[in-house]
């Protein structure tokens, strides 16, 4: 028996089931010492001599409660073989993703030397009916902590996080907030600001942490100051507001970017940074007039 009912529910039915040959629990659950809480989701892998039943049939999610919310992955090729998932939460505030193998796709993974990612990064058997785990190597609990970035990532992403301004600054001009607000929270700070955040924690910290999925866990590795910068970018729905917001996080992403560049021997760009906000501010200078050219930019 497992000391977490949740894992002792999920044996006691996977020993009943006959194709059902082993049973793998992954990702925060299975690392030693990891912070959980009463939302830390359950990542298991069902082992299966046919996943067809199980892929068909969603009435056996039922058994570990009422499901408010599922989610299935179409049938994925992976060497060879065919894979999906659910991910399935339930009523009760339980949240389990299913990972539908077949067997033929574990002997693949036993046979080989090296650990895919999920599994690096932490498993425990938690049912094996037929020894298909017994030449699992161990896990080094390393997958998924970032390398340092070469100078050709650093400068794409800075380049990229500039060339997302200039649709901010458009949108804000068209009174376009929906669009404005996408690409300045989503483009520019999840897609840009983010990594670069994160590079620069990693180096606070000699690249041992594992970011977790859009920032989550950031707050508790960067500094606080920082922090407090990244949270004055977030705001309302008025056009002054938001100007002010796209200003701050050029700001923060030009302080973070200067120091994870300093730290990793790479030059910031400060020539296209000068040419982007003399842009922008000409933007947000600029009248709602009819369409006469190129509002004086050359």
């Amino acid at each position: 028996m497992c000391a977490d009912p949740v894992l002792d529910q999920l044996v006691q039915w996977a020993n009943k089931q006959e194709l059902v040959r082993a049973v793998i629990l992954t990702s925060s659950r299975a690392i030693p010492h990891a912070t959980l809480d009463l939302f830390s989701d359950y990542d298991v892998l069902l082992i299966l001599r046919s996943i067809q039943p199980y892929y068909v049939d969603r009435s056996w999610l039922e058994v570990f409660g009422p499901v408010l919310a599922v989610y299935r992955d179409p049938l994925i090729d992976e060497r060879g073989q065919k894979r999906s998932a659910y991910v399935v939460q339930y009523e009760t505030g339980l949240k389990i993703d299913f990972n539908l193998w077949p067997v033929e796709l574990l002997e693949q993974v036993t046979a080989n030397e090296r650990l895919p990612p999920e599994f690096d990064a932490g498993y425990k058997i938690l049912v094996d009916k037929d020894h298909l785990t017994t030449t699992l190597t161990a896990p080094t609990y390393a997958a998924y902590i970032p390398a340092p970035p070469t100078e050709t990532r650093f400068m794409e992403l800075i380049e990229g996080f500039f060339l997302d301004t200039t649709y901010v600054a458009k949108f804000l001009w068209r009174d376009d907030m929906m669009a404005a607000k996408h690409i300045l929270d989503h483009s520019l700070k999840q897609e840009h600001l983010r990594p670069m955040l994160e590079w620069h924690t990693e180096i606070d910290h000699q690249w041992k942490l594992k970011p977790g999925p859009y920032g989550r866990r950031l707050k508790q590795h960067v500094r606080p100051e920082l922090w407090a910068e990244l949270e004055s970018t977030y705001c309302g729905t008025g056009i002054a507001e938001n100007w002010e917001a796209l200003f701050r996080t050029i700001s923060l992403m030009r302080r973070v970017a200067t120091e994870v560049g300093q730290h990793l021997g790479y030059a910031y760009p400060q020539a296209l940074d000068q040419r982007v906000m003399a842009y922008l501010s000409r933007v947000k200078q600029q009248t709602r007039a009819p369409l006469d050219g190129n509002f004086g930019l050359g």
